[in-house]
């Protein structure tokens, strides 16, 4: 190929333009060419982002199968969380200002209400099911609709938060959790909004 000069340049770049052009007469395409400087833009294909694929944890069947949510009988002892409970009560007390004497009761109950039971004290105060009142002992695990809990004669009670009152103290503070509105797992309450003022029905 043989160099172009600035006349054949001129020319080639002109009749190019007619060509691209057909509806733009010559005055106008040689007015772009001595005040605007020419542009060829060229619009480059979007880079996708790879998506990023969800990691998929353990079905239900899969978690009842390795059975993680089961504890061993060895370690169902009330004294062995103990120190749960002591950590239970400094996270409440952190949580609710430390508990004053001239602390809002409703403020309080609110806090309680979304708070991580784990490691709480209970106690079953009123059941439709009279076997299970007066159960009263440490909250090991809380699932959606029951508590597990250990008792002070290293038993390990499953009782169902449906028909049933419970009662919880601490800092001679006593809040009760009515079981049927309270059907939920830990980590959903944080955000849900409870009615302070509710019935005393089962």
């Amino acid at each position: 190929l043989q160099p172009q000069g600035s006349e054949e340049a001129k020319a080639f770049v002109h009749a190019f333009l007619k060509r691209s052009m057909p509806t733009v007469n010559d005055d106008t395409i040689q007015d772009m060419l001595t005040r605007k400087a020419l542009v060829l833009q060229h619009y480059p294909k979007k880079k996708t982002k790879p998506k990023r694929k969800k990691t998929k944890g353990f079905t239900a069947k899969q978690r009842r199968e390795l059975r993680l949510f089961e504890i061993e009988p060895e370690q169902q002892k009330y004294a062995i969380f103990l120190p749960l409970h002591e950590l239970w009560k400094q996270y409440i007390r952190d949580l609710c200002h430390g508990l004053k004497p001239d602390a809002q009761p409703h403020m309080i109950q609110g806090k309680l209400l979304k708070a991580d039971l784990h490691g709480a004290i209970v106690t079953v105060t009123k059941s439709k099911c009279p076997s299970y009142v007066g159960i009263t002992g440490i909250i090991l695990q809380e699932f959606k609709h029951i508590f597990k809990i250990i008792t002070k004669e290293d038993k390990l009670k499953v009782v169902p938060k449906v028909n049933n009152v419970f009662s919880l103290e601490i800092d001679g503070f006593t809040s009760y959790i009515y079981g049927s509105k309270f059907l939920l797992r830990a980590s959903e309450r944080s955000a849900k909004k409870f009615k302070l003022k509710g019935t005393i029905d089962l």
